[in-house]
């Protein structure tokens, strides 16, 4: 195993690297010019064909390191599966395959697709029979196409195993080793991994040939000046939420990132109709409306920008003392770029992040990326608005007194109190209404009070009660539309709520905040799910593991089933010979048998 050198040259450019000329092109127009250390290390022996074992964490670029030069090395005359990565999360898959899209976006006819659980098998397999040159998909379903033949793998040249102790300890090591014995044993693999257990080091040594070895450590990302808080999305619309932190927020300028130029757009007009300076910057912007844009936020005649990652690159205005991540970001790096538009030259910056529950895992792989820790944003009160807004309007009287010219208006006020016999205090009750319009001065709900739960928004870490402690709270009845389930793994297990909802979302196709209250005891655990769930997904749910246990989902309150393990009596009448058992199955001599489909579990 050869080791590349432990500094790469720190002024190597994109443009030195034998990439692709549309590749280049692309990396130009992303605003990318220098690699990452990753970057700079595994690409030049990908594009000689060479096995790599990667060493490198979230956040450090391993992304672009191996799809910029397997996207190099394609043959897109040919619509045969070529590149193929595995990934332990449809997060992970989708995110990945969007990064191939991005790259490849120069490259006419190049077509990537994801596969995962939870999806309709017959969307994936018209799009794997039209052809495709590339797939990132998860194990579980990766081997199920596999076996269907509705994947096949004969011209495949690339495979890159994405995150492999992640993938391995959730429970997909019989699938990925059944996967990877099916491939072409001449084919070039890649191995990324931020840690090496046992597991992943007997793939290294049993599937990779002569491999080099690269490796990068994680470091702090962000600069000291920058404050980082996430809000954890819940009661209130982001909107709102995003308008009652400006409120109280002491800020010069915004910059807000969102995923889509759409969104842009329309995030920009709503903030403007609640009264703020703010307009959109994205792609579709002439070159010349982008300038007249940033230079408007630089003189000050904007506070508030709402951008897209490509938009903003390279944007240094001074002013911005604030960014919002209205949309959490794809990968730790984006954030890292975001959030580095502020605390520039020695300045105080702030960052906010904005997380819906399913999107807790991206915060915990930002914070192991930037190796720090974010603080959580309690949103502010009713009372704290109003209290701000109350000393607004004060500020604007005040500072209206001090310009002076009031002496027009002073007589008209006192003309109009002779006239009428009003105490003049009415009247500047009066006129300050009309200065405020239609709109209330003050807030009069509270739908955005701080969670009362007393738990971390991330934290999966917290140790099973003990059976002699302190009394157990009631628990509550479901939600309207919702229904208990029992599942047959608890504490005693090691499962957490994080391993649960992974597990249902991943199989049931459920976003994480549509599962609802979890209560784990010592042998099982509860679960609200939506009701009306399908017959075919409950049935999947039923061979979900979790922790090597499978779920057994039951209906609360119905009789449970069987352990894992033990034989369950046949409840089918005999109803003649029925069929033979063989019927229809096709052997392959010299090839391993697939492992019983175990679903595994993904985290969200």
């Amino acid at each position: 195993m050869s080791k590349a050198p432990a500094d790469p040259p720190v002024n190597t450019r994109f443009s030195d690297l034998k990439l692709s000329e549309e590749l280049r092109t692309t990396l130009d127009a992303l605003g990318y010019e220098r690699p990452t250390p990753i970057q700079s290390q595994a690409i030049p022996f990908l594009l000689e064909g060479r096995d790599l074992l990667g060493h490198a964490p979230t956040g450090t670029g391993k992304t672009a390191a191996f799809a910029l030069p397997l996207l190099s090395r394609l043959d897109l005359g040919n619509n045969c599966v070529q590149v193929m990565t595995l990934t332990p999360t449809r997060e992970l898959a989708i995110q990945v395959a969007e990064a191939f899209q991005r790259y490849a976006s120069k490259l006419r006819g190049f077509r990537v697709l994801p596969i995962y659980g939870g999806q309709d098998y017959g969307g994936q397999i018209r799009q794997l029979k039209r052809g495709v040159h590339v797939v990132v998909g998860t194990p579980g379903r990766v081997m199920d196409h596999m076996r269907k033949r509705t994947l096949k793998l004969g011209g495949l040249q690339a495979l890159v195993l994405d995150e492999a102790d992640e993938m391995l300890r959730m429970g997909f090591v019989e699938e990925v080793e059944w996967i990877l014995e099916q491939t072409p044993p001449k084919r070039q693999m890649a191995l990324f991994s931020a840690t090496m257990p046992p597991q992943v080091e007997r793939i290294a040594r049993r599937h990779l040939n002569n491999p080099c070895e690269v490796s990068v450590k994680a470091r702090t990302a962000t600069a000291d000046t920058i404050r980082q808080r996430y809000w954890p999305v819940s009661g209130l619309h982001k909107l709102d939420a995003l308008t009652r932190i400006l409120e109280v927020e002491d800020f010069d300028a915004v910059l807000v990132f969102v995923r889509t130029k759409v969104a842009t757009v329309e995030l920009a007009e709503r903030l403007e109709a609640r009264g703020y300076a703010a307009t959109a910057l994205n792609g579709d912007m002439a070159q010349p409306q982008r300038e007249q844009t940033i230079e408007r936020l630089r003189k000050g005649a904007l506070d508030i920008v709402v951008a897209t990652d490509v938009a903003a690159r390279g944007l240094d205005v001074g002013r911005v003392s604030h960014v919002v991540n209205y949309d959490i970001p794809y990968d730790a790096e984006a954030y890292i770029h975001r959030i580095g538009r502020t605390g520039r030259a020695g300045r105080t910056g702030e960052a906010i992040l904005f997380v819906a529950p399913r999107e807790r895992r991206m915060l915990n792989v930002i914070e192991r990326a930037t190796r720090q820790r974010i603080d959580e944003l309690v949103l502010p009160t009713t009372e704290t608005v109003n209290n701000k807004r109350i000393a607004k309007f004060k500020q604007t009287i005040t500072d209206t007194l001090a310009a002076g010219e009031l002496a027009f208006m002073q007589s008209l006020v006192e003309q109009y109190q002779q006239e009428h016999d009003v105490p003049a205090v009415e009247i500047a009750a009066a006129l300050a209404r009309m200065s405020i319009g239609d709109k209330p001065l003050l807030l009069t709900s509270d739908n955005g009070k701080p969670r009362k739960s007393g738990r971390d928004f991330r934290d999966e870490r917290g140790a099973p009660p003990s059976p002699k402690g302190r009394a157990r709270r009631e628990r509550r009845d479901p939600e309207p539309g919702m229904e208990r389930f029992r599942i047959e793994v608890g504490h005693n297990h090691g499962v957490k709520p994080g391993n649960i909802v992974g597990a249902i979302a991943n199989e049931a196709g459920l976003d994480g905040e549509h599962i609802g209250q979890i209560d784990i005891q010592s042998e099982y655990s509860l679960v609200d799910l939506p009701e009306g769930m399908p017959r075919d997904v409950f049935k999947d749910l039923k061979r979900v593991r979790v922790c090597g246990e499978a779920l057994n989902i039951s209906r609360a309150g119905q009789k449970r089933a069987a352990k894992p393990g033990k034989k369950r009596p046949s409840t089918k009448p005999p109803k003649g010979k029925g069929k033979s058992k063989g019927k229809g199955k096709r052997k392959d001599k010299g090839k391993k048998k697939p492992p019983k489909r175990k679903k595994p579990r993904n985290l969200p």
